[in-house]
């Protein structure tokens, strides 16, 4: 998967362009969908949450003061955007799926912006509602790091399905990270991060950085955590902490973002579990493990299956020392397991690399990390990952 000079980079990139049948950094629109532009002006949506509760959502701007940001040296603390999902009572107003110019760097950076329309993705429907009123009790905490390049917005429905299920979400923004987040102020940052990587003068160097951009998305995971459950008399970054049970924390994330949630909880012992969805580890699982914490990497069956061409999974299988699963889906792309594979099902976009329809990928996806955080954050037993499953064929159990 990752080869000669701008390999890792060129590598790492393309991993967030399959659904589209791009095979470069720089590859065209698939003809499926150029061909189709009727295709481009449907309205498209995210999919129902099957959880019992509505679903709310706050959108919080933290700045970590403690750390400067490693990819702009002028531009201070450490930025992050969040968005809160939580379990909630009917009531609020629509939340918008991403402003639009994140839609438009977005699909700029895609490569999609001659064949969609940046007001397709922000008119997508959404389930959450922008200030409802919150459910009583107190309720595991999921953090979610998206994929290098993407927006949070494109794991919407998974934070929906889990608040639904009665989790509070956070779903994070990396500063640079992304091709746009829109941030306070009327600012819309890109992503310095993928040219710095991109510079780089070696393979090595390229791998170097994404392992830092790991760690540092950790750090970020960690001060989510630490802003979310401050106690009673410090200024909070949320004002319904309460809903969150600081003993019940749990991080997941696609791509770098997986590897992320790994390095998060191997430097913070309140991260109880955590999940990467198809995640190449740049930074690496500990040689101790992860506390004998859980750990469930569910990635496609390409290139995550033991003999294929990712080989960072094997090492850190062998370090994780608590329950683990490696689950691998067929049939599947990078793009798997967030939303767009469910989007551009709708629009009548398909895939001949990675035949997975949209339903299914976002069936699977739910399904598994939800019986997995079900199982280690609530107590529940979740039969579904003990092994294989008449109901999900596609998914195959490793034990290498």
């Amino acid at each position: 998967m990752i080869g000669s000079r701008r390999g890792v980079t060129a590598a790492f990139l393309t991993l967030t362009l399959p659904l589209w049948g791009a095979t470069t950094v720089s590859a065209s629109v698939p003809a499926s969908a150029a061909s189709s532009p009727e295709g481009s002006d449907r309205s498209l949506s995210i999919p129902r949450p099957t959880g019992r509760y509505a679903v709310g959502r706050d959108i919080l701007h933290l700045v970590d003061k403690e750390r400067r940001d490693p990819w702009v040296a002028t531009a201070g603390g450490r930025e992050l955007m969040v968005s809160m999902y939580y379990p909630a009572v009917n009531g609020g107003s629509p939340a918008p799926y991403m402003t639009t110019d994140e839609a438009g760097l977005l699909l700029k950076g895609l490569k999609l912006d001659t064949a969609f329309k940046a007001e397709q993705l922000t008119g997508v429907r959404v389930n959450a509602r922008a200030g409802a009123p919150p459910v009583g009790g107190r309720h595991p905490l999921v953090v979610l790091s998206p994929g290098f390049s993407l927006n949070r917005a494109t794991l919407t429905m998974l934070a929906e399905e889990l608040a639904s299920k009665g989790y509070v979400v956070a779903l994070v923004d990396h500063a640079y990270e992304s091709f746009g987040t829109t941030f306070p102020g009327g600012r819309t940052l890109t992503c310095i991060a993928c040219d710095t990587i991109e510079e780089a003068p070696s393979d090595e160097a390229e791998r170097k950085l994404l392992g830092e951009a790991a760690d540092g998305r950790g750090a970020d995971i960690s001060f989510v955590v630490d802003e979310l459950t401050r106690t009673a008399g410090h200024p909070s970054g949320w004002k319904h902490r309460k809903m969150i049970d600081p003993k019940r924390i749990g991080a997941a994330g696609h791509s770098l973002g997986g590897n992320a949630a790994a390095d998060a909880m191997a430097a913070d012992p309140r991260v109880r579990a955590g999940v990467n969805l198809d995640g190449t580890f740049f930074s690496q699982v500990p040689q101790s493990g992860l506390g004998r914490r859980p750990f469930l990497m569910l990635g496609t069956k390409a290139h995550h299956s033991p003999d294929s061409v990712d080989r960072s999974w094997l090492p850190a299988w062998k370090r994780l020392n608590g329950w683990k699963r490696w689950l691998t889906v067929a049939d599947s792309g990078h793009f798997t397991f967030i939303d767009l594979p469910v989007l551009g099902g709708q629009a009548g976009v398909i895939d001949p690399s990675a035949p997975l329809s949209g339903k299914r990928s976002g069936e699977i996806t739910t399904a598994y990390v939800g019986a997995f955080f079900d199982q280690h954050l609530r107590g529940k037993r979740q039969p579904l990952l003990d092994g294989p499953s008449t109901a999900n064929p596609e998914v195959a159990f490793h034990r290498p």
